[in-house]
């Protein structure tokens, strides 16, 4: 069904004539005649009776009449939902605990009144894939991964360089130390369960382990943060890496030390991950707030693999 077709028919329902009908929708009569016409013969029936003071409607017509006001609506609301900056910016914060999500945390502080849709997904592939399609409107990745250069029509640029710490239990033999280099963390095993290989933070943490020479072990089931807490806390010979910016929470008995690593810190750079071509203007706000808030990047005293990109 022809929805100008209908559009005119409430007009000139509204109006009683088709000459204020034109009028309105700024046509001529003849139009106005041919669309409502057009109508009835789809419908098959007559919609107006056409009388000395202009035009009535039929019993058909005022039968019509309620749906068709209700086809424009839902119409509307179908244009709606996809209009840009009518619709919640969606963004990938690859997990809900890390430092893109509270990026996208002190983003919606500063501007509460955009709509918002945060989604996990897990793979750099997946998500410039999602990217591309539409699905998401941008996500907070590591570029470049060797070997894999993101498509022309994604761009790139940093947001946020995030130091590594060391996490270990109370009994640990650096649990006591105010910092550690990262010289003195050759020998200790560094449990981090959850590297997937081919992922970006599996290829950084490789760069790490060859520059330095740690021992990195990745053996063994994910069970997720809570497990990885346990364990560390319960046994002495263990230790883990995390994010700087990440949030995670424990019971007290478990006595983790979050510990800086120094000389150099290494940083897991975050960058934020686009469309060329995406109309969302709420787009344009998250990265103009990021820049805004950006910390520096590439800090003296810092490491990051020579494949990050630097801008």
């Amino acid at each position: 069904m022809d929805l100008d077709t209908v559009r005119t028919f409430v007009a000139a329902a509204d109006a009683g004539r088709f000459q204020e009908a034109a009028a309105e929708l700024g046509v001529t009569q003849q139009a106005v005649s041919k669309r409502v016409a057009a109508l009835e013969r789809t419908l098959g029936v007559r919609l107006f009776a056409r009388t000395p003071r202009g035009a009535e409607l039929t019993i058909d017509g005022q039968a019509f009449l309620p749906h068709a006001r209700e086809l424009l609506r839902v119409a509307e609301r179908a244009v709606t939902s996809v209009r840009p900056g009518r619709r919640p910016l969606r963004v990938d914060v690859i997990a809900s605990r890390g430092a893109a999500s509270g990026l996208m945390r002190g983003f919606h502080r500063a501007h509460p009144e955009i709509a918002l849709d945060v989604v996990t997904l897990f793979e750099i592939d997946t998500a410039v894939a999602a990217i591309r399609s539409g699905a998401v409107d941008a996500t907070f990745r590591a570029v470049a991964v060797p070997g894999r250069p993101l498509p022309e029509d994604i761009e790139s640029v940093r947001v946020v360089d995030e130091p590594l710490q060391l996490l270990t239990g109370p009994a640990h033999a650096l649990a006591g130390a105010r910092s550690v280099t990262v010289a003195q963390l050759t020998g200790h095993r560094i449990w981090m369960p959850g590297i997937v290989p081919g992922t970006e933070w599996a290829a950084y943490y490789e760069d790490l382990v060859a520059e330095f020479g740690l021992a990195i072990e990745a053996t063994g089931p994910n069970f997720g943060s809570d497990a990885l807490l346990d364990t560390v806390a319960d046994t002495p010979a263990l230790a883990t890496f995390m994010g700087g910016h990440t949030r995670l929470v424990w019971p007290a008995g478990h006595g983790l030390r979050r510990i800086p690593v120094t000389d150099p810190t290494p940083v897991y750079p975050h960058s934020l991950l686009w469309h060329r071509d995406n109309p969302h203007p709420a787009l344009a706000a998250l990265r103009a707030h990021l820049a805004a808030t950006a910390t520096g990047h590439d800090a003296a005293g810092t490491w990051r693999p020579a494949w990050v990109t630097a801008h």
